[in-house]
C-alpha cells in the first residue's frame, strides 16, 4: 500500500485571498490515495450548519463513496483543529474549531500549525457566506506548488443506454459545478412553474427540496454505490432502487428539479439491462449530481430568515418557565 506520509496539498480559496497547506499523515492510504489522484480539482466551499466550526465541500471523486477506512476517529469532536477528513458523504472536511456533533470520521491529514490563523479566517468567511449573504466562495485544491485545475470525472457503461444517461449526467454536473443551477436560482428566486408552495409561499418548498435531495445523494446514491461495491445481489440492487429513488425524485421534479427527474426516470428504464459494472457507473455519476445539487441548496438557502431564532441556555431555559 502506498506510504501517503509527508505529500502536501494547498487548499486555497481564491476570492478570499486565502491558502492554506495540508500535509497528508499516512492514515487511511487508500482515502489519501485516491484525494491525492484527483488533484487538482475546484468545488463550492461549504460550511456545516449543525454541527459547528467545520468545512466541507463536494469532491469529485467517485470512490470516497465506497473506500474503506482502515483509521476512523471514534468521535470527531475529539480530533485536532486542523484535522483534513475524507468522507463517506463524498466529502473532503476540515475541523477548524468546536464541534458539537459526535460521529465517527476518517482522517487523512491535518493543516500545517502555521496555516492555523488563515483556516480561522477562511472559516469565518465562508460561515458569512452560507449562512448572511449567499455569496459562494469556490474551494481549489491542487498539489503544494503546482498549478490549479478542474475536472469531473466521466465514467462510462457497456450498455448503449446507461452510457448515454452518462454522459448527459456528467455534462449537466459540469455546467452546475462551479455556477448555480439555473432551475435553484429560479427556485430561490420565488420562480416555481408547477405553483409548488401553498398560497404563493417559497420558503417551505425550498425547506422540502433542501430535505429530499441531501438524503438522495448520501443516503440513497451512496448506499446503491456501496452496495454494488459490496456484492449485494443485483436483483437486490434493483430492487433497492426502483424502491428509492423514484419518489423523491418525481416530488423534486414537480419543485423545479426536472433534470433531475428526466435523469431518474431514464435509469430506472435502463436498470434491467445493467450489470454490475454498469449500475456502479450510473450510480456514481448521479450521486455526484444529486451531492453536487445538494451543495448548491445549501449555499443558496435563506438561513438567515430564522436570525431571530437562538439557542437556549440551560439557564435561560429555566428562566423562562
Amino acid at each position: 500500500m502506498t506510504d501517503t506520509s509527508g505529500r502536501q496539498l494547498e487548499i486555497a480559496w481564491p476570492g478570499l485571498d486565502i491558502t492554506v497547506t495540508a500535509e497528508l499523515d499516512g492514515r487511511n492510504p487508500e482515502l489519501a490515495d485516491a484525494l491525492w489522484e484527483a488533484l487538482p480539482y475546484r468545488s463550492l466551499q461549504g460550511h456545516a450548519l449543525v454541527a459547528g466550526q467545520h468545512l466541507y465541500h463536494v469532491a469529485p471523486i467517485p470512490s470516497l463513496l465506497h473506500l474503506p477506512a482502515s483509521t476512523r476517529i471514534p468521535d470527531r469532536r475529539d480530533a485536532p483543529d486542523g484535522t483534513v477528513f475524507c468522507s463517506a458523504l463524498q466529502h473532503l472536511g476540515i475541523k477548524y474549531g468546536e464541534l458539537t456533533e459526535p460521529m465517527p470520521a476518517s482522517p487523512v491529514g491535518r493543516i500545517r500549525p502555521e496555516d492555523m490563523p488563515a483556516l480561522l479566517a477562511a472559516g469565518q468567511a465562508i460561515w458569512d457566506s452560507v449562512y448572511a449573504n449567499n455569496e459562494p466562495v469556490l474551494a481549489e485544491v491542487r498539489k503544494a506548488g503546482t498549478e490549479g485545475g478542474h475536472r469531473i470525472p466521466h465514467l462510462t457503461a457497456a450498455d448503449a443506454d446507461a452510457n448515454r444517461l452518462i454522459h448527459d449526467v456528467h455534462a449537466e454536473t459540469e455546467r452546475i459545478w462551479l455556477d448555480p443551477p439555473a432551475e435553484l436560482a429560479d427556485l430561490h428566486g420565488g420562480l416555481i412553474p408547477s405553483g409548488a408552495g401553498t398560497f404563493d409561499t417559497v420558503l417551505p418548498t425550498l425547506l422540502f427540496v433542501n430535505g429530499e435531495t441531501r438524503p438522495l445523494g448520501y443516503a440513497t446514491y451512496g448506499g446503491l454505490v456501496r452496495g454494488a461495491v459490496q456484492d449485494m445481489p443485483m436483483d437486490s440492487l434493483r430492487h433497492m432502487a426502483r424502491l428509492l429513488v423514484g419518489i423523491p425524485a418525481e416530488f423534486l421534479g414537480y419543485c423545479g428539479l426536472e433534470k433531475l427527474w428526466a435523469f431518474t426516470q431514464r435509469f430506472l428504464a435502463c436498470l434491467d439491462n445493467l450489470d454490475r459494472d454498469d449500475f456502479l457507473a450510473v450510480a456514481s455519476q448521479l450521486a455526484l449530481y444529486v451531492n453536487c445539487l445538494g451543495g448548491w441548496n445549501l449555499q443558496l438557502y435563506p438561513w438567515a430568515t430564522g436570525d431571530h431564532l437562538r439557542q437556549l441556555r440551560p439557564a435561560e431555559a429555566g428562566r423562562q418557565a
